[in-house]
């Protein structure tokens, strides 16, 4: 599965893997259901997690095309995403933050570059 398959809510956890990134584990956290408008300088957009997404995201995990392994698990509405290292869940889980932020990076900062090319 390609990224370009991927639902906007499931684009949108998947962020925080790519932005976080350092050769380290990373956990994502997020809740099927979740809606929550940001505000940018361009003015504001919406990040929704749904049903869909989670079933975009477990197909993602199962079969993408870019090496990353993943564990994922579910518990009622919460999901967490294990970015593996190695292809292995470490021994002591609690060791490794949890990410719960949504917002896209690239949304939030492409205003500064902009500002600064005018300057």
């Amino acid at each position: 599965m390609e990224w370009n398959d991927l639902t906007e809510g499931a684009k949108a956890v998947l962020e925080q893997t790519r932005n976080m990134k350092n050769d380290h584990i990373q956990i994502v956290e997020f809740e099927v259901g979740f809606e929550q408008e940001f505000e940018t300088n361009d003015g504001s957009y919406t990040v929704s997690i749904q049903e869909e997404d989670y079933q975009s995201l477990k197909h993602f995990t199962q079969e993408n095309e870019y090496g990353d392994k993943y564990h994922m698990a579910r518990n009622k509405n919460i999901v967490k995403i294990i970015l593996l290292e190695n292809g292995k869940i470490p021994d002591n889980l609690s060791e490794f933050p949890v990410f719960r932020q949504y917002k896209k990076d690239a949304i939030i900062t492409e205003p500064t570059t902009q500002e600064e090319e005018n300057y």
